[in-house]
């Protein structure tokens, strides 16, 4: 309760002190969305204002003595289709900076003019693809401004867990998501992450950095390989150029402090550091167990010329779980918890060298992480002991070159030098189900490498059609069937100046995990999981400002990874959640695997998205039909266990005025199945996945505050979950004391209060 009256009495003081008509900057740069090349002459507009500016020679524009506010900017330019932009938030503490990139208008109706939108494209991508930019995430209730967690409420988007970042695509698995950030491969995104997989409770990205992201569930091109289903891209900004500056945030969870500002002449950085605060209240609160977390990252860019830039990233990660047993229900309670101490980190250099008709961008980067893992019985025993080390060093080269004023041609090749160590113990386990794994001490430390290389050619022909086709090739030394290859094509043709049919088909590939493959020696004949995947949409833009979507998919999955011992397990079926006894360790593979495992996934996306314009409302509406059947080494198919046949969400959001902003969320969705248990406590094979939780749902509420001040600004906000306190029943455990269900129910009613200063 002390936050919450120190939090009121900041708000009132800053109600006394803040300032009239207080002016704010807009600057940026305008390029070509190919070639990254400067757009000289565009025209800059604010959106219901006679204010605006030219670009210069070097493609860049400043709009100065602007009120504080919200604001929409639209960009044209002569050859190019016009862009607009919206919830473009001006302050007085520093420069609000925007980078456009725009493309050829190549599509030239007869007699019609092609209607500009506040909705983005990119040439050599399929049409599943979104864009949100930082404000979108920002606001998003119920999302902790984490961005990950925003992308819920996209169509396709299942949350395998609670309160977790498992994000299942398309019916695929959480170990099959591929994140970028600013062109740099990082293997998990999140604090506590899961070992070989991509999820965990929140994300360690600072979104204060976030220029915008770009997030593909399907049919993505061949720049991107070694995952199946999605790619999320996050673009950071640069830092202020102006002189120093920075931010001190209190959120749901932690606090922290940015800085930024000019290096020299040419250059400017970003560097924030962030600590959880949840220690301090489960501690005070005699919790059991208690997480602790904090995150660093930096970002270094330096102009050598107008054509060629260097750029630093540094993002790390260090997270620690306290287990406090006081009692004999604290040892029960801490015995069924897999806790995990993790360091991560990801460091990388990147130049870009920019010439006539393109560019090239090569990299340099390494990511590390040091799993600590282990769970303990009431005696304080080990259940299960890991400690594992994954070190990945990449080199990336990346060449784009535009052919013409309609076509253009993506080259990249990449190599990574890896090394896989591991100490592990699971002694005389005994799974639900009845099997035994025994792994008295295993130690390994493997030297992997793998290879990539890709081609993709884009263009745009006939005024109406357009083509992207590429391929790609891996290879990885871990595994017998060391290469495979990835056709994909995507095509899209335009029925009129607001319509559009998409279809894209591809081979995607994924390489075993690394913990997969040290269990037993012939895991090395396990084969890269392999997805044939096909794509149908329609695209309608009803106005500049509301889209419409419908999109059919289908993938086959082959050579996934199944249990010899356990042989109704497909690895798919696993990687949600921290993985400990209560999953019978099965996403780890720490047993003989073979690649026998199918699937068959086919879906239904239907989805109409409101960008915030001239009308000072927003929202998403996304309704997803899907099913998702696997089949083992047994042969019998069953549900996909992040299965859920019916997901809708409904999001919007109002803003009343430059100062207030209201928001809500409402999340439906069909219940996972899950494999009863019987009345002895264990579990089996024949009701594996053979029944479902009910539906869950629930309503998210959030109310934004912006003050603005001479020299200085704050964002106040109150977020409210499940606001009508729905305990959505989301996992079952045998209680072992009691001889008993213990139903897992998620977290009702969670209100949170947030304030960040910016100066």
């Amino acid at each position: 309760m002390k936050y919450f009256y120190v939090l009121l009495a900041v708000i009132f003081a800053a109600g006394i002190l803040q300032g009239q008509n207080l002016k704010g900057i807009i600057s940026g740069k305008v390029v070509e969305g190919v070639t990254n090349e400067p757009v000289p002459g565009a025209n800059v507009v604010i959106v219901g204002t006679d204010r605006g500016a030219a670009t210069d020679l070097n493609g860049e524009f400043v709009i100065p003595n602007l009120e504080a506010g919200i604001y929409q900017v639209r960009v044209s330019a002569l050859g190019y289709g016009a862009i607009n932009k919206s919830d473009i938030v001006v302050n007085t503490t520093r420069p609000t900076d925007l980078l456009f990139k725009m493309i050829s208008s190549l599509i030239e109706l007869e007699g019609v003019t092609v209607r500009t939108g506040y909705f983005e494209m990119d040439p050599s991508e399929s049409g599943s693809v979104a864009n949100l930019s930082y404000e979108e995430i920002r606001r998003a209730p119920g999302g902790f401004e984490d961005v990950v967690r925003a992308l819920s409420v996209l169509p396709g988007v299942a949350q395998a867990s609670a309160g977790r970042n498992d994000l299942v695509v398309r019916g695929g698995a959480p170990s099959e998501n591929l994140y970028l950030v600013d062109g740099f491969v990082v293997p998990n995104i999140n604090h506590f992450g899961s070992q070989g997989a991509t999820g965990g409770p929140l994300s360690f990205i600072n979104l204060d950095f976030v220029r915008e992201t770009s997030f593909s569930s399907g049919g993505f091109s061949s720049l991107y390989g070694d995952k199946l289903s999605s790619v999320l891209t996050i673009d950071l900004r640069e830092g202020r150029k102006d002189h120093l500056g920075g931010k001190g945030t209190i959120s749901a969870s932690q606090f922290g402090l940015n800085l930024e500002g000019p290096l020299g002449k040419s250059g400017n950085f970003v560097f924030s550091a962030r600590r959880s605060y949840l220690d301090f209240i489960f501690n005070a609160a005699g919790f059991n167990f208690v997480p602790e977390y904090y995150d660093l990252m930096s970002k270094f860019t330096y102009d050598l010329d107008s054509r060629n830039r260097l750029s630093y990233l540094f993002i790390g990660a260090f997270d620690k779980v306290k287990f406090n047993n006081k009692d004999s229900e604290d040892l029960y309670e801490n015995s069924r918890i897999l806790g995990s101490d993790q360091n991560t980190y990801v460091t990388g250099l990147s130049f870009r060298h920019l010439f006539d008709k393109g560019f090239i961008n090569l990299t340099v980067s390494r990511n590390f992480t040091d799993f600590d893992s282990s769970q303990r019985d009431t005696l304080l025993n080990p259940i299960f002991l890991n400690k594992s080390r994954e070190g990945e060093n990449e080199f990336k080269g990346d060449i784009i070159y535009k052919l013409s004023k309609s076509s253009e041609l993506n080259l990249g090749v990449s190599a990574k030098l890896i090394k896989f160590s591991a100490d592990i113990k699971l002694p005389n386990f005994i799974t639900s189900f009845g099997e035994k794994l025994n792994i008295t001490s295993l130690k390994s430390q493997r030297n992997f490498t793998k290879f990539g290389f890709y081609t993709q050619y884009s263009n745009t022909m006939f005024d109406r059609y357009s083509l992207s086709i590429g391929a790609r090739g891996d290879y990885f030394s871990g595994i017998n069937t060391s290469f495979y290859f990835s056709p994909r094509i995507s095509v899209s043709y335009m029925l009129n100046e607001i319509s559009s049919i998409n279809f894209s088909a591809g081979i995607y590939h994924q390489s075993p995990s690394y913990i997969w493959l040290i269990a037993d020696e012939s895991n090395k004949n396990l084969k890269a999981v392999r997805v044939n995947q096909y794509v149908l949409g329609y695209e309608r833009r009803l106005e500049d400002d509301l889209r419409m979507k419908v999109e059919g998919f289908y993938k086959n999955y082959s050579n996934y990874p199944t249990s010899i011992l356990r042989p109704y397990i497909v690895l798919a079926n696993t990687g949600a959640g921290f993985g400990g006894g209560d999953e019978n360790f099965a996403s780890f593979g720490l047993e003989p695997l073979v690649s026998a495992g199918t699937g068959d996934v086919h879906g239904v996306e239907f989805s109409i998205q409101k960008k915030s314009s001239d009308t000072p409302n927003y929202g998403i509406l996304s309704v997803t039909w899907s099913e998702s059947f696997f089949k083992g080494l047994d042969g019998i198919e069953r549900p996909g266990s992040y299965s859920q046949k019916w997901i809708v969400n409904l999001t919007g959001g109002y803003i009343f005025s430059k100062k207030w902003e209201a928001s809500f969320k409402f999340r439906f969705a069909t219940g996972n199945p899950y494999t009863p248990f019987n009345n002895d406590g264990t579990q089996s094979v024949v009701k594996y996945n053979t029944q479902r939780f009910k539906p869950v749902h629930s309503l998210d509420l959030r109310v934004d505050r912006r003050w603005d001040f001479d020299g200085w600004a704050m964002i106040t906000y109150i977020d409210i979950q499940n606001i009508y306190n729905n305990k959505n029943r989301n996992s079952i455990r045998w209680d072992y004391r009691k001889g008993e269900i213990d139903d897992r129910s998620s977290i009702g009613l969670l209100p949170s209060i947030g304030i960040s200063i910016e100066f």
